[in-house]
């Protein structure tokens, strides 16, 4: 997956108006966007179709699967049918239910993103521990997308030695939790910036500062 400016926007707002507003501003400098449970649970998937039909973005729809590997099929089919160009899921839950995700991408021609380690400090409770591990349950199965925190940089520069150079990893974090998008950009493809650029009194002055920080 190629991202314009290597941003992603994470649009995690309740109502399509406001996504709505927000994209025509950003339409420009953009061509990736998160999408997740906020948006999603506030308007329908109907959300995804909408922004796929209205804008030209590429639309990574972050639920973090996480469920046994029927669940996680019917989670990823209504997700590409709605017209999600790829999905997050988490690795803690095993290879079998990571593998239904992506043959259900498979048959979409969409993409799995694969979540090793979250960029929140919760994550340093259970999930630091095993990321390396679900890392490289990934590679083992030819994943080649990975999620990894911007907050944390010696993590992410471990998971990109694991998955190698090759592999795409996006990076969350990046603004209000702390993350540079410089430091991030060292080790990940793209840098998912959310509350910093949407909360803005003016989100493309916001995004704009950090394209010239790149």
């Amino acid at each position: 997956m190629k991202v314009k400016n290597n941003i992603i926007l994470a649009l995690d707002v309740m109502n399509m108006k406001e996504a709505t507003e927000i994209c025509e501003k950003l339409e420009k400098d953009l061509d990736t966007i998160k999408i997740g449970y906020p948006l999603t649970l506030a308007e329908g998937l109907e959300a995804v179709s909408e922004i796929k039909e209205t804008f030209n973005f590429k639309v990574i729809c972050d639920y973090k699967v996480a469920d046994i590997p029927a669940t996680n099929s019917k989670i990823c089919n209504q997700t590409f049918k709605a017209g999600a160009d790829a999905i997050i899921c988490h690795g803690f839950v095993g290879q079998d239910s990571v593998q239904a995700c992506a043959d259900e991408a498979g048959e979409f021609n969409a993409e799995v993103f694969l979540l090793t380690e979250m960029s929140h400090p919760g994550a340093k409770l259970f999930l630091q521990e095993n990321a390396d591990a679900i890392a490289k349950m990934g590679v083992d199965m030819g994943i080649k997308n990975y999620v990894a925190p911007a907050t944390r940089i010696n993590r992410l520069k471990e998971i990109r030695e694991i998955v190698g150079k090759d592999a795409f990893i996006i990076s969350p974090g990046v603004g209000k939790q702390g993350g540079d998008v410089k430091e991030t950009l060292t080790y990940a493809n793209a840098a998912i910036i959310g509350r910093s650029i949407y909360e803005s009194d003016d989100p493309q002055k916001a995004l704009k500062d950090f394209i010239s920080l790149i």
